[in-house]
């Protein structure tokens, strides 16, 4: 069973002319690419997340930037959230000896580290982004090519028709076959690779959504020198007066 496999695969290499044979290995070339991108780009992403976490950690449980600081002078930090707190904290640090000698000529604090911020945000987007253009060409184009390999087979089909002056299943079976396994072989690369695609275009997507929250929470913190959680209803809470609530109904109910 094994050598008739084998001995199937030989002869269907061997009956195929140079354009065939390019587009096959064109193909194979596109499938190998777009696995390696899809491995690569799987564990670069799982591996923000990983790292992403224990920056949080730092920023969120400890009593001060120090640890952070730390962290981000220890080593070179290329993921997108160490980034984002190695540009703004060195953005606030050198606002802040600068702003004594030049307090005309710059910009205000909060704007001076929206704009570095954003440039390491930026700078993480396409950090994440980087090569997906690739595997969706991959995935959008691979079809077309496995099409032309069967516009081929079926264009040498009707060569041994006219050649031979007959249909005969043993005249047009070679031909079709290659056909078919072209457009197999094409939606076999292109599927992996559309898949891949949009799973990982929604995987970046939600980091970036919790890049950019943690982006608006140091921002806040540099700016006011306190971290503040912006969905805990504590804050909420503490605001209420209800004397002030209650004045208020008294006045509409004296109000005519």
């Amino acid at each position: 069973m094994e050598l008739s496999s084998h001995n199937g695969v030989a002869e269907f290499l061997l009956n195929l002319n140079i354009i065939s044979f390019s587009i096959i290995l064109t193909l194979i070339f596109m499938s190998i690419l777009s696995w390696y991108l899809i491995i690569t780009k799987s564990l670069q992403l799982g591996f923000t997340y990983w790292r992403s976490k224990k920056i949080l950690k730092l920023f969120w449980q400890s009593s001060s930037l120090e640890p952070l600081i730390t962290r981000l002078s220890k080593k070179k930090q290329k993921e997108p959230f160490s980034n984002v707190a190695l540009q703004g904290i060195n953005a606030a640090i050198f606002y802040e000896k600068r702003a004594e000698k030049q307090l005309d000529t710059l910009c205000t604090h909060s704007e001076f580290l929206t704009r570095n911020m954003r440039r390491a945000f930026n700078e993480g987007r396409a950090q994440l982004d980087s090569d997906l253009t690739i595997l969706a060409t991959i995935g959008s184009t691979s079809p077309f090519i496995g099409l032309l390999g069967t516009v081929i087979g079926i264009y040498d089909a009707l060569i041994s028709i006219s050649a031979k002056g007959s249909a005969s299943l043993d005249t047009v079976a070679a031909p079709v076959g290659e056909a078919l396994i072209m457009t197999a072989i094409g939606l076999a690369v292109a599927i992996p690779a559309i898949l891949a695609y949009n799973t990982l275009i929604r995987g970046n997507r939600h980091f970036l959504n919790k890049l950019e929250g943690f982006t608006h929470d140091l921002h806040t913190c540099l700016n006011t020198g306190a971290r503040m959680d912006m969905k805990n209803r504590v804050y909420m809470k503490h605001r209420i007066q209800p004397v002030n609530i209650q004045t208020e109904k008294a006045s509409k109910e004296i109000t005519p």
